[in-house]
């Protein structure tokens, strides 16, 4: 994966902000569903739909239950493996 993120249009995340390596895959029932990643300044998520990261958020945790609100309603909060 390349260090340095995809600018697009829609995407809340630009250009001076750089994936730092670390990234935590979001496991549902049925398999994969998205991930986080840590960038500088925070972290950032893109669920397996989205063409690019979603904004940055402060903390881990914050960028998880971000993660999980853009689920379906209904959906059960995901498995967070780190890679």
């Amino acid at each position: 994966m390349s260090n340095t993120m995809q600018s697009m249009s829609d995407s809340h995340v630009s250009n001076e902000h750089r994936l730092t390596g670390h990234r935590w895959v979001a496991m549902g029932p049925a398999g994969a569903l998205g991930s986080v990643h840590s960038v500088e300044g925070g972290f950032t998520f893109k669920l397996l739909t989205d063409d690019g990261y979603r904004g940055v958020y402060p903390t881990l945790d914050v960028a998880q239950s971000a993660l999980y609100a853009a689920l379906l309603p209904g959906s059960e909060w995901p498995e967070f493996r780190e890679h």
